[in-house]
């Protein structure tokens, strides 16, 4: 996993952002839920070519990436997924603490070490972490129950609270 962050942060895979009514946003800081940031997927493809095809015919438009290197950024709307042939063995998830879909980095989000630290108080293992004394971009890492990596990435330095 270690070998693919500079794909993914040379990519930028942003989903877009889910939103939530006033009543959900109330809900959100009454239990003090997690706000991962914003969702993409990268999915392991057997034939690059054949996959861009397929998407395409969903009217996704490559947005970044190679196809002689074998990874792509497909974007439909604020949707973004990425294809990658050969370069990892399962699809992976990633959030992006500190962007919405544009990219835009709001004035106060959870910071990475923030959630790292929450997820382990929760029991959590995680398979990388973030540098607890850092204060610029970071990431970790973890696996679900069923081994699919998940990457907390977050390309912004820490918001000053």
């Amino acid at each position: 996993m270690n070998a693919l962050l500079p794909i993914f942060l040379a990519c930028g895979l942003i989903a877009a952002a889910q939103t939530t009514s006033p009543r959900e946003s109330e809900q959100t800081k009454k239990d003090d839920s997690m706000q991962l940031g914003n969702f993409s997927v990268s999915l392991t493809v057997k034939d690059i070519k054949a996959s861009k095809a397929f998407y395409e015919k969903l009217d996704f438009k490559q947005v970044a990436g190679k196809l002689e290197q074998n990874w792509v950024v497909l974007q439909n709307g604020t949707t973004k997924i990425g294809l990658f042939q050969g370069m990892f063995e399962k699809n992976s998830l990633t959030f992006n603490p500190g962007w919405d879909s544009e990219r835009n980095t709001p004035k106060d989000f959870q910071d990475v070490r923030e959630l790292q630290r929450t997820l382990k108080q929760r029991g959590l293992k995680l398979q990388t972490e973030a540098d607890e004394s850092s204060e610029g971009p970071a990431h970790f890492t973890l696996l679900d129950p069923d081994g699919n990596p998940i990457l907390v990435d977050q390309h912004v330095p820490k918001p000053s609270r």
